[in-house]
């Protein structure tokens, strides 16, 4: 895919997840929006996948640790043709697989069920040791929150992944700067990230988020380093894309009422 191509696909994934969410009822609009570029590039041009076999041999994972954003992963998932788009409309809904946290067991393409946080991304560092070990090219991408750093886990995994020399793990953190009880600055102070992950070993590079050419530069320059892991703070802007909702706190788990659903809808301009 082109520049522009990338975009469209990504404006309309946003689409796809608030559509989910209204359905819904509830649902965390914020930061599956903050994200939707990031797993746009991932899912269509990085990742070596096949959604007409979901568990195909030495594929790359994607394990989504900050797992209240499944929206964007539930969109991004059918926009790749693992299941159809209309599906993801049953939402957190009774007997529906796409629930408010992501379901391994359930939902083809989920890689790992997560939620409680810092998780995610410690069963990533399994895998891509799981993958040298048994000599598997596949590599593993894993998508933090910023308020997840404040979850002791997530650096025990940060230990953990440069002591084994994990080249094959991806970290990124989607830092839009909020979390569910306002800016982290004020909840848990987590600055400064990339001096903190250079400091455990890591590779670190600080990109914008929403921008292709750096998202998939830095992609290419997590591959090229050896020896090391590499987390990507992808600096990015909660609620991107729908204007009421851009750096406000309150959108971390609200679902819009139906005028603010139309808002957002002609906001985005995209297509589902």
């Amino acid at each position: 895919m082109d520049q522009k191509q990338l975009k469209q696909t990504a404006t309309n994934i946003r689409t796809g997840l608030i559509k989910a969410i209204h359905a819904a009822g509830s649902g965390h609009p914020g930061g599956s929006l903050s994200a939707a570029d990031i797993v746009t590039a991932l899912y269509f041009e990085e990742m070596n996948i096949n959604p007409k076999d979901p568990d195909m041999k030495d594929r790359d994972k994607f394990i989504l640790s900050k797992g209240h954003a499944c929206p964007v992963q539930y969109a991004v998932l059918a926009a790749r043709g693992y299941f159809p788009k209309e599906d993801i409309l049953s939402l957190r809904k009774l007997g529906s697989i796409f629930q408010g946290h992501p379901d391994m067991h359930k939902v083809p393409g989920i890689e790992m069920s997560t939620g409680s946080l810092g998780q995610g991304f410690s069963a990533s560092c399994g895998m891509a040791l799981a993958n040298k070990l048994d000599g598997s090219p596949g590599r593993v991408y894993t998508m933090l929150g910023d308020g997840e750093l404040q979850e002791g886990i997530v650096w025990e995994t940060a230990i953990s992944a440069a002591h084994y020399k994990l080249d094959n793990i991806v970290g990124i953190l989607d830092w839009n700067g909020l979390q569910i009880d306002g800016k982290n600055d004020d909840v848990m102070k987590i600055r400064p990230v990339d001096e903190k992950f250079k400091a455990f070993g890591w590779n670190v590079l600080v990109i914008d988020g929403h921008d292709f050419d750096e998202i998939l530069k830095a992609f290419a320059e997590a591959r090229a380093c050896k020896g090391k892991p590499t987390m990507i703070i992808a600096v990015t802007v909660k609620g991107k894309g729908v204007s009421f909702m851009e750096n406000k706190a309150e959108w971390h788990g609200t679902a819009p009422n139906d005028e603010q659903f139309e808002t957002a809808l002609k906001d985005l301009g995209g297509e589902w």
